[in-house]
């Protein structure tokens, strides 16, 4: 213990300095100021740099190495969050990075199969204190002990399966089993589907492949970012400090309602407006709804113009629009060839009525006349505002607003029911793929974006050269009591000598030190390096198109179980997922060992989904508790959930009562300190969820409350959440499966 306890001393004191070092790095490199283009960018990618690693250093602070391993040859590598070295000549490491191949046997090595291996340890801290020591001995021929020999080595993940929960989700870099350890570290290609059911800890898997991509794949994900999409607020919440506490912080965590930047959506659809906005051919509506604002004349546009009258019918405008359709641009993109159709239509009939020759036909008109005709044309406002009304420039927003208030006539009268509602300012998650799609479907039109930068950089030269301005008059002001304004002799510079305006206001723009998330989050054609997306079986078909946009390499790993899928828009199946995308070109793996659930608990759960699908088999369970969980009836449903969180609570950890959305409000008002909400405080010891925002969380103790109001899959995701004790609440019949229980 206490030699243990020096060495990790050793690597706070290198961290400090490092801390130090970095810290001052950063200062140095933000106070250089003004300086060339060139050492500007050197400067940032500097800063961001250091930053990353600064945030890095101050994550792992207090959890920084949790084990050792003894080579038969002699050798001693300690392992922790993240690599260090000494600072001398050959960079000697002095704590391996838990994702380096150096590392590997500690998650591998077995009695059987020591992988070069004479002693596996287990280093618990608390803070920058050791506090306990577990040994395994893999060299059976090995006489040497320590005392700390675990016989069994199960303690460490024992302690860590029945600890206390926070309300965040902790890291399990410690107790990385070996079936999760071969999919964190699976090659880095294409799509690898990661199944498993409750408490086999797909999520944790996923998040420490994140981990290790970045370690392995630095320089390119690094560029481009890696996302990690999850199902809800509540869930990035509970996930948001694993990564920073492995020593990774550019990473983008989003649920699909965030995936549009602008946009952050709120309101919630119901089941049937979720399912119809989630098919696939929702993207083929939506062409169609675009192509419908592509209109014509009824019957005819008059455009008054130079004391005349040009009428705009239908067959001239839909020779402009077909051509300009031809050019298979976006809607906003292909404005500019409707624009410059139309222009041409009409300079043709006014240089017909004014040039032509009554005599024999001929015009007599020449190329700069026409020129002239069409630069006037271009000037008049009654000619744009017909481009408007035949082809306008539209937004996303504008466009599913207005098709969501009166989506008849693209869909049968019963969908069109089911997604119609008023225009308004809020959008649902399932709105957003329908945005990201109109985005695809609408472009951009360059012009007006030059055009916007162009009055920016004008605006800025013209208070650059006001600076100037009061720069010159201020020296003017001073001097002009002098003779030659030169009081000394000696040529005074001012600003206005050595810059104009241009180059100064240069100088002023902003550097731009986001990292690649923060930019990958405010860019919608943003490229991942690699997406992860937790409960992927949920995600609709158009989610799928919104993110396969994100993901142009089709770089993802996805984690999920069919048998939780429970949105009525969710695809379920991985072919049908995939199929559209990548073909059979994907990898299959599954966890098969609940870690978090115990047998008591996982047995009522399977037991509900078997009456529906005899053929059900969970994952195992690793560990049993003794205390099997409980169903009771009552009358009086707030005064006996009342009761029940007083039983359940646990004197450390975290208590879920989840219960149907509608009942919270009653149930809130019995319970002293709860709040419900779309983001509940998950770190409070109690808290009020529906069965969806349960989704990937865990907890000490869960009481189920009106479980016949649930559908199979959240009711089997609502009684797998709880690390020990279960109870179940119902005022009326129970579903098929509990009922034994009570």
């Amino acid at each position: 213990m206490r030699h243990e306890q020096e060495f990790i001393d050793g690597l706070y004191a290198r961290v400090d300095v490092l801390r130090g070092e970095t810290e001052t790095s950063v200062a140095d490199a933000l106070a250089q100021g003004d300086k060339p283009m060139q050492a500007r960018l050197e400067r940032d990618i500097l800063v961001a740099e250091r930053s990353g690693l600064l945030a890095a250093l101050n994550a792992v602070d207090g959890s920084l190495c949790f084990g050792r391993i003894d080579l038969a040859d002699g050798a001693v590598h300690h392992i922790g969050r993240i690599g260090l070295r000494e600072d001398d000549a050959r960079r000697t490491p002095v704590l391996i990075d838990w994702r380096a191949d150096v590392a590997r046997p500690f998650y591998l090595a077995t009695g059987h199969t020591p992988m070069g291996l004479r002693r596996r340890r287990h280093i618990a801290t608390e803070d920058r204190t050791v506090t306990a020591l577990h040994d395994e001995i893999l060299d059976l021929g090995d006489a040497t002990r320590t005392g700390h020999e675990d016989p069994t080595g199960d303690a460490v993940l024992l302690a860590a399966l029945d600890s206390a929960r926070t309300g965040r989700m902790s890291d399990i870099v410690r107790t990385i089993q070996a079936e999760q350890d071969e999919i964190i570290r699976a090659p880095h290609r294409g799509v690898l589907v990661v199944e498993g059911g409750p408490g086999t800890g797909k999520t944790a898997v996923a998040l420490h492949r994140a981990a290790y991509l970045l370690y392995e794949h630095r320089e390119l994900l690094a560029r481009r970012a890696v996302l990690i999409v999850g199902p809800n607020p509540a869930f990035l919440g509970y996930i948001g400090e694993v990564l920073p506490s492995l020593g990774e912080t550019g990473v983008l965590l989003a649920t699909v309602g965030e995936l549009f930047p602008g946009v952050r959506a709120t309101a919630a659809d119901s089941r049937e407006a979720a399912a119809v906005k989630g098919r696939a051919d929702m993207a083929d509506v939506l062409a169609e709804v675009v192509r419908d604002w592509q209109s014509l004349p009824d019957p005819v546009i008059a455009i008054e113009h130079d004391r005349d009258i040009l009428m705009l019918d239908d067959g001239l405008v839909r020779v402009a629009r077909e051509r300009a359709r031809a050019a298979r641009l976006p809607h906003n993109e292909a404005r500019e060839h409707f624009e410059g159709h139309i222009l041409n239509t009409l300079t043709d009939m006014v240089a017909e009525r004014i040039g032509t020759d009554p005599y024999d036909g001929t015009n007599l008109l020449d190329p700069s006349d026409i020129t002239q005709i069409r630069d006037e044309l271009a000037e008049n406002p009654e000619v744009w505002a017909a481009v408007d009304q035949l082809w306008p420039r539209l937004t996303p927003q504008r466009l599913v607003a207005d098709f969501l208030a009166d989506p008849v006539g693209y869909l049968p009268d019963e969908d069109a029911a089911a997604i119609r509602r008023p225009v308004t300012r809020e959008w649902t998650v399932s709105d957003v793929p329908l945005l990201d799609e109109a985005a695809e479907l609408l472009g951009v039109d360059e012009r007006v974006a030059r055009a916007r930068a162009e009055r920016e950089r004008e605006t800025q030269v013209a208070y650059a050269q006001g600076v100037l301005d009061v720069s010159y008059a201020s020296r003017t002001y001073e001097f002009e009591d002098k003779e030659d304004g030169d009081p000394d002799g000696s040529e005074v510079l001012s600003a206005h000598d050595i810059i104009d305006a241009e180059r100064f206001a240069e100088r002023q723009e902003e550097a731009d030190h986001r990292s690649a998330a923060e930019r990958a989050a405010a860019d919608r054609t943003w490229a991942f390096g690699h997406i992860i997306v937790d409960e992927a079986q949920e995600l609709s078909p158009m989610a799928w198109r919104l993110l396969m946009r994100r993901s142009p390499t089709r770089s993802l790993t996805l984690v999920g179980d069919p048998a939780q899928t429970a949105e009525a828009a969710g695809v379920g199946s991985w072919a049908k997922i995939l199929e559209p995308y990548v073909g059979d070109r994907w990898e299959h793996t599954r966890l098969g060992v609940n870690y978090r659930t115990p047998a008591e608990i996982m047995e009522l759960a399977a037991a509900v989904v078997r009456a529906r699908h005899p053929g059900f088999e969970p994952p195992s369970s690793v560990r049993s508790t003794g205390v099997r969980p409980w169903v009771r009836a009552t009358d009086d449903l707030p005064r006996a959930v009342a009761e029940a969180v007083a039983e359940l609570t646990p004197a450390e950890g975290r208590l879920a009562v989840i219960a149907p959305r509608h009942l919270h409000r009653r149930l809130a008002a019995r319970l002293d300190g709860v709040t419900a909400g779309a983001e509940p405080d998950l770190t409070r010891t109690v808290v009020l969820l529906d069965p969806r925002q349960a989704k990937g969380l865990e907890f000490d103790s869960v009481l189920v409350v009106e479980p016949a109001r649930y559908g199979t899959s959240d009711l089997y995701v609502a009684l797998t959440r709880a690390t020990q004790r279960l109870g179940v609440l119902h005022t009326g019949t129970l579903p098929a499966g509990l009922a034994p229980a009570g």
